[in-house]
């Protein structure tokens, strides 16, 4: 693609950056095959060619954001499948940070918008809030027809009906090695995780012990940025990363660590960016060590290797939701399966898996009709392999799915650490009649 930015744009890192992306499209439309938001609308402004193109005139002119681009730029759920498909290696992902970041410092939005999203970078993040956030919403449920806004409409009705415990495992805790410590690993426990389920950082930590690892819980653990950073709030993303970088290299202080572990692949893909995040900045070299050490949790058990299995599973059949954050953000694609049917599960996976649930952060809050279109798409699809359960590897998805059909919605990792002695998933236990406690 043929750019015209100035000699004195260049001289500005983002715009040199956006640039060279732009640049790099021939403009060949693959992109718009997978494309979620062009499959469901059919415009060609939904999709990652015509949004490219929609960012080149507004970059290339320097001019304030227009409520067009913004509508078309909002829309995009950066689930990254663009990227995946592009036979030209299109950073499609980085220029529509560049470009969100622009719309943030020139577009002023309707007061409802700012409003709506003060309140979700405000709450989700933090898991103290987010949970009397959601018991207000479950209060507020029968009177959700009269809330003037559609969006708080959908809010209410995503809020789950019973709220799990507070977590016993956060916050500066060191949980041993079974066995012979054959690794030491920091544990990012989450945010909107530890309100949504805390199984997840529970099954998490019984796994890795059983596999010789030593968890350690980074002190005082919040976001990492990933959240406001895909809202286009570029400066409050970094000043979470920064938190996050100073207390995982400070877990690394009291003792070499082998990897970072994360196992809510949304958060996955932005902190293996973080080299890229502070590239200029004076924490560039500390930043690219954090990413260097992250591996998802399938990512790490995959190359380390799963404990020995228990034996007397059930024989269930396993629908894999595989997450655009890992499958596209992070290309993992069938080391999660693998390991599901290593440890004695049948698996299957749903047509078309590269297309996304529609949940993406907090996409579908914001746009909840077309969330709702994928998402019904998606449960279509995996209903029809007749599972017996669903698992998926971001609790975002989880809640997207779970919300919409009656197979039981759980995280991969719940199902091996199940398969390797741990207790079955909670939710199994009601369905089917199978005994959780066993």
């Amino acid at each position: 693609m043929k750019t015209e930015f100035t000699p004195e744009q260049l001289k500005n890192p983002d715009l040199a950056e956006a640039n060279a992306i732009l640049r790099s499209c021939v403009h060949c439309g693959f992109c718009t095959a997978t494309c979620p938001t062009y499959q469901v609308l059919g415009d060609e402004l939904e999709s990652p060619r015509g949004r490219i193109y929609l960012m080149k005139e507004m970059l290339e002119s320097g001019r304030p954001a227009d409520e067009k681009t913004v509508l078309h730029l909002d829309r995009c759920l950066g689930c990254l499948a663009c990227v995946t498909t592009c036979p030209s290696g299109v950073d499609y992902g980085h220029l529509l940070e560049q470009g969100r970041k622009h719309v943030e410092a020139t577009y002023r939005r309707p007061w409802r918008d700012r409003a709506l999203r003060w309140l979700l970078k405000t709450v989700v993040p933090h898991p103290g809030r987010f949970r009397l956030a959601m018991l207000g919403a479950r209060i507020a449920r029968p009177f959700a027809r009269f809330l003037p806004d559609r969006r708080l409409r959908a809010m209410v009705a995503m809020a789950p009906q019973t709220i799990p415990p507070v977590s016993r495992n956060d916050d500066g805790q060191t949980f041993p090695a079974m066995g012979e410590r054959r690794a030491r690993v920091a544990l990012m426990v989450g945010c909107a995780q530890r309100a949504l389920n805390t199984d997840i950082n529970d099954a998490t930590i019984r796994l890795l012990r059983r596999a010789g690892c030593e968890v350690v819980i980074p002190e005082a653990f919040g976001c990492c940025g990933a959240l406001t950073l895909h809202m286009g709030e570029t400066e409050p993303a970094r000043a979470q990363a920064r938190d996050t970088i100073q207390r995982l290299l400070a877990a690394e202080k009291a003792g070499p660590l082998d990897a970072i572990i994360i196992n809510t692949s949304g958060c996955g893909t932005t902190v293996k960016d973080y080299g890229h995040l502070f590239r200029d900045d004076p924490i560039a070299e500390d930043a690219a060590r954090v990413s260097a050490l992250t591996r998802d949790v399938t990512e790490f058990l995959s190359s380390h290797g799963l404990p020995e299995l228990a034996g007397g599973i059930p024989a269930l059949r396993v629908a894999y939701h595989s997450a655009c954050s890992l499958q596209h953000g992070q290309q993992i694609k069938a080391t999660p399966r693998d390991l599901l049917k290593e440890a004695g599960f049948t698996v299957a996976e749903p047509v078309d898996p590269h297309l996304c649930c529609g949940s993406a952060g907090t996409y579908n809050l914001l746009q909840p009709e077309i969330s709702a279109a994928l998402r019904d798409r998606k449960v279509a699809t995996i209903e029809a392999l007749s599972p017996d359960v669903i698992a998926a590897g971001n609790i975002g998805c989880m809640v997207q799915i779970g919300g919409a059909t009656g197979v039981p919605v759980v995280h991969t990792i719940e199902l091996l650490d199940w398969a390797t002695g741990g207790p079955a998933p909670l939710s199994l236990g009601r369905y089917r009649g199978l005994d959780a406690a066993e």
